[in-house]
């Protein structure tokens, strides 16, 4: 490669950045040219059920390490307070949390059946009150939360499954067939 001296005329300028350009073209560019066996960026993908609402979505949440805010809202908007519709910003550990345990079980493409996502306080006081079983201070509350089942899978299979990750609370409610899981403290009852 040339440097061209300050003083020089304007047609030296316009040849020599033409000259590089077309030597830049015939030169093989391994930065440009896509190899077969480069790593593809793996991307995470949940399905949805929701039991209360009949609603389904599929999203794609995050490439790699890079978190899609779009996808994360219309997540977000799902997993509303069904019964008042307020949102909640959820925590993405959960999203996480919920394709590690769905890859656990042998089920990338499986869909997740929600029975609770997000639940405002008054919400969670209602059911509380009304022998829900439902804690006081529940992380539902903070978007940190969701109570599951997976078709196919027992209750029992997913509570050991969720376990098994040891990334939050896992609550067994074998009678109700569901499963909570959470991205607080690690804990289980």
């Amino acid at each position: 490669m040339h440097i061209i001296p300050s003083g020089n005329s304007g047609g030296n300028l316009f040849r020599t950045p033409v000259l590089l350009l077309l030597l830049s073209l015939s030169l093989p560019n391994r930065h440009l040219v896509a190899h077969p066996s480069a790593p593809r960026i793996p991307e995470y993908r949940l399905r949805f059920y929701h039991t209360h609402t009949g609603e389904r979505l599929e999203v794609i949440y995050r490439h790699g390490n890079t978190y899609d805010p779009a996808e994360e809202q219309r997540l977000d908007k799902y997993l509303r307070d069904y019964r008042t519709g307020e949102v909640r910003k959820f925590d993405a550990r959960l999203f996480d949390l919920l394709h590690d345990l769905m890859l656990s079980l042998d089920r990338p493409d499986g869909e997740i059946d929600v029975v609770c996502g997000y639940r405002t306080p008054r919400t969670n006081e209602y059911l509380r009150t009304h022998g829900h079983g439902v804690a006081r201070n529940s992380l539902h509350m903070q978007a940190m939360a969701i109570d599951i089942r997976i078709p196919g899978v027992t209750t029992t299979q997913l509570r050991d499954a969720a376990l098994s990750l040891g990334r939050g609370g896992v609550g067994y409610y074998g009678p109700s067939h569901f499963v909570h899981v959470d991205v607080g403290p690690v804990r289980r009852w």
